[in-house]
C-alpha cells in the first residue's frame, strides 16, 4: 500500500501489539503521549512477543499494527516473513533491560535456586545415572531436585511458547542450568539440535502450567497457593512487591541494581519494532517514537524506571535515540 493510500484509508491512532512484559511500559508512554500532544492515545494490545510480531509482519497498511513490542530480538525467520508480506525497513528500538524472576507469594519461604535446580525441576528429560543417558523427568518435589530445598511439590506457572519471556527463560535459566552437565555442554558443538532440545524443552506432566500472557493472573494464583512459583519480568515484580517476591538465582536477588550491572543471571534486553512505511502516515507515530526514546521516558530518572524498566547506559540510549530520529532500519537483511 502506498503512503497516499495509507493516509486516505482512515486510521487516526497508533496501533501497538506484542509482549506482555513491554505492555505496561508502552501503555504508560501511550497515555503520556495522548495527554501531551494533539494526537489520539495509541491503542496497545498484549498478545505476546511472537504473536505480536506475526501480526506486525502480516502486511503494510491500516489493517496491520504500526509497532510490535518484544521481550526478545526479532528472529531472522520473522524478518523473512515480514519481507514476504512487503514489510521492509523495520526500525528496531531497544528500550532497556528487564530481569526474569522466579517468584512466589510474599508469605512463602524465600527460595535460593541455582539455574541447575531450575533446569532439573522443569526439563522434560534430565540426565540419568549413566554418562549420556536421558530419562523422563522423575522429580516431584523441590527436595527431589536438591535436598537443600523444601519438600514441596514442583508447581510453576509460566508463559506460553508465543511469549518472549518464555524464550528468554529457557535460554538464560534452563540452558544456563542444563550446560552445567559436561556431556550436555559438549553437545553444543557436536549436535546443536539435540543440545537445544534437551535444554529448552519444558516438561508437560502438570508441574509446569502455561498461564497465558496475563501476569496479573499468575500473581493471583501465587497468592492463592504459597507453594507455587511464577515466571515473569522484574518490572511486574516491582509493581507487586506487597504480594510476591523473587527467588535468589545463583545467589543473586533480582533487584534493579543487580539487573542493571549484569550480576543477576536471568536478565534480557527489551525491544519494540516500528514500520518506517507508517511513520508520518499514521498520525502520531513519529511523536510516539520520540516520546518513548526521550530522556524523560527511558532515562536514568525517567518515568519508565519508576515502573521497573532498567535503563541502558547513556551512550547506548543516545545511539538508539539517534537511529530512531533518523528512522534507520534494521540491518538484518531478509534472506
Amino acid at each position: 500500500m502506498s503512503a497516499g493510500a495509507l493516509a486516505q484509508s482512515g486510521r487516526d491512532y497508533v496501533y501497538i501489539v506484542g509482549s506482555s512484559t513491554v505492555y505496561p511500559f508502552a501503555t504508560v508512554v501511550a497515555e503520556r503521549f495522548g495527554r501531551s500532544s494533539e494526537f489520539k492515545t495509541p491503542k496497545v494490545e498484549s498478545t505476546g512477543s511472537g504473536g505480536g510480531l506475526k501480526l506486525f509482519c502480516d502486511g503494510v497498511g491500516v489493517d496491520y499494527p504500526d509497532v510490535a513490542n518484544s521481550s526478545r530480538a526479532i528472529k531472522q525467520s520473522e524478518v523473512d516473513s515480514c519481507a514476504a508480506n512487503g514489510v521492509t525497513d523495520i526500525i528496531e528500538v531497544k528500550i532497556g533491560y528487564d530481569g526474569i524472576v522466579f517468584a512466589n507469594a510474599i508469605k512463602a519461604e524465600t527460595m535460593t535456586l541455582s539455574r541447575a535446580d531450575i533446569f532439573l525441576a522443569l526439563a522434560k528429560e534430565v540426565p540419568g545415572e549413566a554418562e549420556g543417558e536421558l530419562i523422563e523427568n522423575p522429580y516431584q518435589t523441590w527436595a527431589d531436585v536438591n535436598p537443600d530445598l523444601p519438600a514441596i511439590k514442583i508447581e510453576v506457572l509460566g508463559p506460553p511458547p508465543t511469549s518472549g519471556t518464555r524464550d528468554a527463560f529457557v535460554e538464560l535459566a534452563m540452558e544456563g542450568g542444563c550446560k552445567k552437565t559436561p556431556w550436555i555442554a559438549a553437545l553444543k558443538s557436536s549436535d546443536k539440535n539435540k543440545y537445544k532440545a534437551i535444554c529448552h524443552t519444558i516438561r508437560e506432566d502438570g508441574h509446569f502450567v502455561e498461564a497465558g500472557e496475563n501476569d496479573n493472573l499468575i500473581v493471583q494464583k501465587l497468592q492463592a497457593n504459597p507453594d507455587a512459583f511464577g515466571i515473569f519480568g522484574f518490572s511486574f515484580l516491582d509493581q507487586n512487591m506487597e504480594k510476591v517476591k523473587g527467588s535468589l538465582v545463583d545467589g543473586v536477588e533480582p533487584t534493579f541494581d543487580a539487573i542493571a550491572d549484569g550480576e543477576y543471571p536471568v536478565s534480557r534486553p527489551l525491544y519494540f519494532y516500528a514500520k518506517k512505511a507508517h511513520v508520518d502516515v499514521i498520525p502520531g507515530l513519529r511523536g510516539f517514537l520520540r516520546e518513548f526514546t526521550s530522556e524523560r521516558a527511558w532515562g536514568e530518572e525517567g518515568y519508565l524506571s519508576d515502573r521497573g524498566l532498567i535503563p541502558m547506559p547513556d551512550a547506548e540510549r543516545k545511539a538508539v535515540a539517534t537511529a530512531v530520529r533518523d528512522l534507520t532500519p534494521l540491518s538484518m537483511a531478509a534472506e
